[in-house]
């Protein structure tokens, strides 16, 4: 009985859908178009089941690159009208078109002259003959058995406002950079971060020339402690790395004999690098593929500009 109902639910809704996009037309162009022209913020309303689609449709709007929030239409006749500005666009999400506390509201809009989208099922509204641009997201029925609680009309103002965020992803030319840097925290953002924010660099890089002496080159590797160091010509360029393992080799094959050599005589030339652009998820997968620890970063004029660990990837768990 249970799989019966969620099927007939999904099919309901799933239809509604399918009915909107038959249906969609240069009315959504021009809601992209007026939205994207907005020098101010999109402010998303709506009350009740309305108000929480144009929540998440804020919230969705201001990640990916469009400046929004939400207004509650109750709240904004009590004093949050302030947060209104000249410049603004306003979406408004009302199935009926004729949610009072919206309409109370137009007084104010018209005044700042700002436009208004509006998603409902009654295109011939009040609310919707006050708007700039209409989109009819209208469905045939509601999933609920009663057909009562609001549903499918959610499910298809919420994918319609996705298609407004995405349209206007696209207008803007959004990126995975501009996605990071609104996503700084969580597995999103963690899967955008560039190797470039997770390189050990500067005082942190360790760093020797080929003349160095092994002694010394000891000290540096054991100073900056990432088991290994980069050889570097005068000019900031790549010689070779010099790691762990690679000492452990030396001294099994030359014994005390290896402190009387330099960094140039024992370093591994032309190891794996990576650029700095380069993202994070992809160093890790470069470097568990490859079974190394450490991998140096070059900038585009291949100068050494950080060295990456594998730990440093590890703890970000981008698997």
């Amino acid at each position: 009985m249970s799989l019966d109902t969620a099927r007939r639910v999904l099919r309901i809704e799933a239809q509604a859908i399918q009915d909107v996009l038959a249906r969609l037309d240069n009315s959504f162009v021009c809601a992209v178009d007026l939205l994207f022209a907005c020098k101010g913020r999109v402010i998303v309303t709506g009350m009740g089941k309305s108000g929480l689609v144009g929540r998440k449709i804020s919230a969705t709007f201001s990640s990916t690159g469009t400046p929004s929030f939400f207004l509650h239409p109750a709240e904004a006749l009590h004093g949050d009208l302030g947060m209104l500005a000249r410049g603004d666009a306003l979406l408004a999400i009302t199935y009926g078109g004729e949610t009072e506390e919206i309409l109370d509201l137009l007084e104010s809009l018209k005044r700042l002259e700002i436009p208004i989208v509006t998603l409902t099922g009654n295109p011939k509204s009040t609310l919707a003959e006050a708007s700039e641009v209409v989109l009819d997201v209208s469905v045939k029925e509601e999933a609920c058995s009663l057909n009562l609680a609001p549903t499918s009309s959610t499910t298809v103002a919420m994918a319609v406002g996705d298609a407004l965020a995405v349209s206007l992803l696209d207008r803007r030319g959004f990126q995975h950079d501009d996605f990071a840097a609104l996503h700084p925290a969580g597995r999103l953002g963690k899967k955008l971060l560039r190797v470039e924010h997770l390189m050990h660099s500067g005082e942190a890089l360790p760093r020797v020339s080929p003349e160095t002496p092994m002694p010394a080159t000891f000290h540096e590797m054991s100073a900056k402690k990432l088991g290994m160091t980069t050889v570097t010509t005068a000019d900031g360029k790549l010689a070779g790395i010099l790691t762990d393992g690679d000492l452990r080799r030396l001294m099994e094959k030359h014994g005390g004999a290896t402190l009387s050599l330099t960094a140039g005589d024992c370093m591994v030339r032309n190891p794996q690098t990576i650029a700095a652009k380069l993202l994070a998820s992809e160093a890790l997968n470069l470097m568990e593929k490859k079974k190394i620890t450490s991998v140096v970063v070059l900038d585009a004029s291949q100068k050494v500009v950080g060295v990456v660990h594998l730990h440093d990837l590890w703890t970000l768990e981008l698997i």
